[in-house]
């Protein structure tokens, strides 16, 4: 299949999905808290897309029941919202998609509740920097791997994580899974050329041990095969017609963390 191309309107239509998301995960992350459950945070969720005027990306994809992901501790990522109740020293990615008129917003964070392990806090740290380390490689002109390699130079320069193998980012727009997969590791250099209108999911995930994962009873739940925990970021990037990137799912389109790397944000979108 080939990548999709967006014009600069359809563009704009990403922008609204993406401040939607956005906006939700920033109501999630503050209500994160011991004694909050999973179900409470997918809640929020269903009532800021009701609010909006918005659709769930996730809710019945492929078969999933809920509106957002929430893996805690050792589940990494796809994990079903219930009864479970975080607890100070938890740390929980939250994954979330909303579709305005068609076109698809998804970001990923990862919180702690409360104090947290110095080390469960770097290790999201280092996941949370790797996606903007990716999101500033995908320069026009240059390729999709570029990306890849940015994400994985970056993890492995800080410690020793593990990189998930079978999971990646993703092209995204009318869909929210599109060509191209976008691995989190590899040499640079390679696959397709990035070009304007393009608009890529960046997405690391990462483990305190290595990358080897396997998928609960659910059928949905992914975690690590060593117990260890993991850490989830995500964002929806897109090229603008000056060339420039836009981070649709960010309140400020990246304009803090891509100018902190030396990079210039489009203001077509703002």
């Amino acid at each position: 299949m080939a990548i999709q191309l967006k014009s600069l309107d359809q563009l704009k239509l990403m922008r609204a999905a993406g401040l939607v998301v956005g906006e939700t995960l920033q109501l999630m992350k503050a209500a994160v808290a011991d004694g909050i459950t999973t179900n409470d945070l997918d809640q929020i969720a269903v009532a800021n897309l009701k609010k909006h005027g918005a659709t769930p990306s996730f809710l019945n994809y492929h078969g999933f029941p809920k509106v957002i992901c929430a893996s805690v501790n050792d589940e990494i990522v796809h994990g079903i919202p219930g009864n479970r109740t975080l607890k100070t020293g938890d740390i929980i990615s939250i994954d979330f998609g909303a579709i305005v008129k068609g076109f698809h917003g998804d970001a990923a964070i990862t919180v702690g509740v409360g104090a947290i392990s110095p080390e469960d806090q770097k290790m999201s740290d280092v996941c949370e920097e790797s996606m903007w380390r990716g999101i500033a490689a995908g320069k026009v002109g240059g390729h999709l791997t570029d990306i890849s390699e940015a994400i994985g130079d970056y993890i492995n320069s800080q410690g020793t994580y593990g990189i998930l193998r079978e999971y990646g980012g993703h092209g995204i727009g009318t869909e929210m899974h599109m060509e191209p997969h976008v691995l989190n590791f590899g040499k640079g250099g390679h696959g397709p050329e990035l070009k304007v209108g393009m608009a890529l999911a960046i997405e690391p995930m990462i483990t305190r041990g290595t990358h080897k994962t396997k998928v609960l009873a659910d059928e949905w739940t992914v975690v690590s095969q060593d117990g260890s925990n993991g850490s989830h970021w995500e964002n929806t990037n897109v090229i603008c017609p000056d060339g420039k990137p836009f981070v649709t799912t960010e309140i400020d389109g990246g304009k803090a963390r891509l100018g902190a790397l030396g990079v210039e944000i489009s203001n077509l979108l703002s």
